[in-house]
């Protein structure tokens, strides 16, 4: 491709006001952007899929304070992980185009990024969308501060999201022998189990039987492990839950950070301390910058089981930059399963 061929312009998604409370489509629109030619040690990417996260209501909130990420202003294109095709790269660094690269610069159509901010995808997993799988937060909680052991009972709160439907399978494969789940919606609890194996799913949320009495009957003997990405209630009663010496993890706060009484960066939840140290509960918030090598390490294993067939990525898929204005509100809405990311 000639430097006349390349595109002169981005369509981007950006945020067109701050909500007071959640987002709707309405709060974005689409913009057509200006787009430089690519500079050397700079690369332009064409955009193929990307992801649609939940932490950008914490960032259009406003309340960044301890994140590594930038809040979002009116006006702001909107970001995130992205997997594309390099169209451009001058100069002579290691990319070339119809590279499959990874990258952060998601919500448009091109990229233009410095080359050392797109990474190669390589060819550990067999498809470049399944670089947008948001597993490794769950993998290593799994495997680093839960520590899950063959003949655990493990507790997947929040079980029907990008995070929730891989951990009840990764719990499985790391020798978990009763795994059970979270979520509102008694059509997804019903795809959890037939189609990803969760031995029973729990059903949280107004007109439920009490979250607690749910738990009680599912896990009597109690919990070894539990991986949370709610919080509030559901993480009280797993608490309550938990046997001595569980292990505790906690990978989000959708209750916080999808409520319109919050802007995205509260979950409180009530929590007995006394129980926690009577029964030697550990409880950890896991962060992958404190673990290095587990993007790594999960992508290795990540790959090897997608081929053969013993995990599967649930992901929804959303056509094109013009029903990305909706992709948000939808998913905050809870209304797909799994991961939900963009296909232009």
């Amino acid at each position: 491709m000639t430097a006349t061929d390349l595109p002169d312009s981005t369509l981007e998604v950006r945020l067109a006001s701050v909500p007071e409370g959640l987002p709707e489509p309405g709060h974005f629109t689409l913009s057509r952007t200006p787009l430089a030619a690519p500079a050397p040690g700079q690369v332009l990417v064409r955009n193929r899929h990307f992801l649609v996260f939940p932490g950008l209501r914490t960032l259009i909130g406003g309340r960044t304070k301890g994140l590594p990420l930038p809040s979002l202003a009116a006006g702001d294109a909107l970001f995130g992980p992205a997997v594309g095709e390099v169209v451009a790269a001058p100069g002579n660094g290691p990319l070339k185009p119809g590279d499959t690269v990874v990258h952060l610069a998601g919500w448009r159509d091109h990229a233009l990024l410095p080359a050392a901010e797109a990474v190669p995808a390589g060819d550990a997993l067999p498809t470049p969308v399944a670089h947008l799988a948001q597993g490794a937060a769950p993998y290593g909680a799994l495997t680093r501060p839960a520590r899950v052991r063959p003949g655990d009972t493990v507790l997947v709160a929040g079980a029907a999201g990008a995070v929730g439907t891989l951990a009840g399978q990764i719990a499985r494969l790391l020798g978990a022998t009763t795994v059970i789940g979270t979520t509102r919606s008694p059509h997804k609890a019903d795809r959890l189990v037939r189609e990803l194996g969760y031995d029973r799913v729990l059903l949280a949320g107004p007109g439920q039987r009490p979250f607690a009495e749910q738990l009680a009957a599912a896990a009597p003997d109690g919990l070894d492990v539990v991986l949370d990405t709610v919080g509030g209630e559901q993480l009280t009663a797993a608490l309550d839950a938990a046997r001595p010496g569980a292990r505790v993890a906690l990978v989000g706060a959708l209750a916080g950070q999808m409520s319109a009484h919050t802007a995205g960066d509260r979950s409180p939840a009530e929590i007995d301390t006394f129980g926690l140290v009577v029964r030697g509960i550990t409880l950890t918030g896991y962060s992958g910058a404190d673990h290095p090598g587990v993007e790594e390490e999960w992508t290795r294993r990540f790959g090897a089981w997608l081929r053969s067939g013993e995990i599967r990525f649930p992901y929804t898929e959303i056509e094109g930059m013009h029903a990305a204005r909706a992709a948000l509100p939808e998913l905050i809405a809870g209304r797909h399963f799994g991961a939900v990311v963009v296909r232009l």
